[in-house]
């Protein structure tokens, strides 16, 4: 995404509220409160295929990276739209591209990578076919 993004760009959206101990000296939601706003839309989207049926084993998914720039502040009280879309799947890694936004407005982009693991070996694994499949309606189109 090269312009500013919409809510209507993600084909995954969540929200978050905003709590009155998320504000920061200056009165605003505290720079760390996005990351955990972030955390909230991916873990929701790799969840959603867990709760359709979808049998992971004994694998779950750690970040590795996360890179996030911030647009504009977020003012408690309200609610925070989340967008959340997958940029890309390696071998056993999977690319966010998210936004957040209060009133409409987008406040902060960021993209972020997660990898599989294998929860006795601790080490990155593939992704199954299956992750794969459940992904596809979630890719960027844009």
């Amino acid at each position: 995404m090269t312009d500013t993004p919409r809510i209507s760009d993600f084909p995954f959206r969540s929200h978050d509220k905003l709590r009155y101990g998320d504000t920061d000296r200056q009165g605003h939601v505290n720079n760390a409160v996005f990351t955990t706003m972030y955390e909230t839309g991916r873990v929701e989207l790799l969840q959603l295929g867990q709760s359709e049926g979808l049998d992971l084993g004994d694998v779950s998914f750690v970040i590795a990276r996360l890179s996030l720039d911030y647009h504009g502040e977020i003012l408690w009280p309200g609610t925070v739209e989340i967008g959340t879309a997958v940029k890309a799947l390696g071998n056993s890694s999977i690319t966010f591209t998210q936004a957040l936004f209060q009133n409409g407005k987008c406040v902060s982009t960021a993209e972020s990578v997660v990898v599989q693991v294998d929860n006795r070996t601790r080490r990155s694994t593939p992704l199954s076919t299956a992750v794969r499949e459940k992904l596809q309606p979630f890719m960027l189109t844009r």
